[in-house]
């Protein structure tokens, strides 16, 4: 799950290129080793596609500026008695067992911030004591929520982007309603009760709507 920071109006990116581009970009380095199984660890994984996409442009933009595009990045790697997963940002990873006790994966540290504003938010970007994202720096990988699972512990996974988890994180759905949604009537119609809680909120934040992605994986 790859989930695009949109910049609010007026950041200064520093970069040419959009973040829909680092989304894409991020993805292309990401997937072949994903699909051939690579053994290399998820962060070290992330790590060199964050350093292949910067190589990328770096001759034309500044890769320095803290406002460069950035992206959220939530992983799982099956194996035959396990599940990897890598949580960097808000797309939390949630496990659902067969006895029905949920596990949440999730960084929370931008919700941890001591305050909002674009100056702090730009300030704490990728530094230590403020919150960690993909962009230009491969150090971010490496500070992830990282961790494994055995797979007889799990029949259910949902990968969600925050656009979708505010279900829960910003309506206050348990857990359980939102998995039992998902495996019931599927990731559409989580969607459609967002968008409903979304449209009636008399208090949006600083976003109404936001892109809602969710993957879902169930069975042995």
């Amino acid at each position: 799950m790859l989930d695009g920071a949109t910049a609010p109006a007026g950041v200064e990116s520093g970069c040419r290129h959009d973040v829909p581009w680092l989304v894409m970009r991020l993805a292309r380095e990401l997937a072949p080793p994903l699909l051939t199984r690579s053994p290399t660890p998820l962060p070290d994984l992330l790590a060199e596609a964050i350093a292949g996409v910067r190589a990328t442009h770096a001759d034309t933009c500044d890769v320095s500026n803290p406002d460069s595009p950035s992206s959220t990045v939530s992983m799982v790697r099956l194996h035959p008695d396990h599940v990897e997963h890598l949580v960097l940002a808000d797309s939390p990873v949630v496990l659902r067992s067969p006895d029905g006790k949920i596990t949440v994966h999730s960084d929370d540290r931008i919700e941890r911030l001591p305050e909002r504003t674009l100056e702090a938010v730009r300030r704490l970007r990728n530094q230590p004591g403020g919150f960690w994202a993909a962009s230009t720096e491969p150090q971010a990988a490496y500070e992830a929520v990282v961790g494994t699972t055995d797979r007889a512990d799990i029949d259910v996974i949902a990968i969600l982007s925050d656009g979708a988890s505010r279900f829960t994180e910003r309506y206050g759905h348990p857990w359980e309603e939102l998995l039992d949604v998902l495996t019931t009537d599927g990731p559409r119609r989580l969607i459609d009760l967002v968008r409903e809680h979304d449209a009636a909120a008399t208090t949006p934040g600083w976003k109404r709507y936001d892109d809602a992605s969710v993957v879902l994986l169930q069975g042995p």
